[in-house]
């Protein structure tokens, strides 16, 4: 990691881990039920996403004020994906961030209302602040999470277990999967700071295309050369499931030539952004070149 991230990293994610801890200060009346959601998106994580959402917003010149409800929103959508992920219907994981999935920690029928609940107040947060542009929000991070984006790369994911593939049709499903909902926050972090028609946010949008894509070229390669411990999750899972990988397709050097490449996309398109945009690189940087 980049010196110069270090400080920013770990301010925005104890930032937006104490505005998501404050979402569960009054409990509701399903007891059990606040337990589950709170061990999905609670029990650690990078917070890549709402990382993401700041410093596309402050790049455009945003409050850290005004960028913590999309943040939260992001990072509740994407923990409720990954307590669906690891259902025995799905993935079927013990494991996530070192700890027992959800369903492993309570019960499958829980494990899908917390899901459902951590989906639900992702919007109920967004909906809970007054900004001019946020029929404009909303519509990004559904858009990014439904049929055009997140479920609709994951129903690609369930589809392509054990059948061939090619790079054009795993590019598809990634660029759903996981490309979406990083594209979703960086646009809701340009969009806290600039109307939608701002050409800004068409480098915006290239640029985390591209941090997508590589992002998880470089998960299918950690999950090759990884352990279980230091990844938090069950290593060597794609490949006990059959599942298509970049490394099975290109190889390692190769997977990892088109992640290089991916990234000089990502950092040329920061260049209408100037200076401003210096967080944004090295958050790119960080997210490929990661090893863990």
């Amino acid at each position: 990691m980049s010196v110069a991230l270090q400080p920013t990293l770990r301010a925005d994610q104890a930032r937006i881990d104490a505005w998501l801890e404050a979402l569960f200060a009054t409990p509701s009346v399903a007891e059990r039920l606040d337990a589950a959601m709170r061990h999905g998106v609670l029990g650690g994580g990078k917070r890549l996403r709402p990382v993401l959402v700041y410093a596309a917003g402050r790049a455009l010149g945003a409050s850290d004020e005004a960028l913590d409800p999309p943040a939260a929103a992001v990072e509740l959508v994407h923990a409720y994906s990954l307590v669906h992920d690891d259902l025995p219907a799905m993935d079927n994981d013990d494991l996530r961030r070192g700890q027992p999935t959800v369903h492993r920690a309570f019960d499958e029928a829980v494990a899908i209302l917390a899901g459902d609940a951590l989906q639900t107040l992702a919007f109920e947060v967004l909906a809970h602040q007054a900004h001019p542009r946020l029929a404009a929000q909303v519509a990004t991070l559904a858009e990014a999470s439904g049929r055009s984006g997140m479920a609709a790369g994951q129903a690609l994911d369930l589809a392509a277990v054990g059948q061939p593939a090619d790079l054009e049709s795993l590019a598809r499903m990634h660029r759903h999967k996981t490309g979406a909902l990083i594209r979703a926050a960086v646009r809701l972090g340009g969009l806290t700071a600039v109307e939608a028609d701002d050409p800004r946010l068409v480098a915006l949008d290239t640029y985390a295309a591209a941090v997508g894509l590589a992002f998880q070229i470089q998960d299918d390669i950690l999950d090759v050369t990884s352990d279980t411990v230091t990844l938090g999750k069950t290593s060597g899972a794609d490949a006990a499931r059959d599942k298509p990988t970049y490394p099975a397709l290109l190889g390692l050097d190769g997977a990892r030539a088109m992640a290089d490449d991916l990234l000089d996309e990502a950092l040329a398109a920061l260049a209408p952004l100037g200076d401003e945009a210096a967080t944004l690189a090295a958050l790119a940087r960080h997210m490929i070149e990661r090893d863990h």
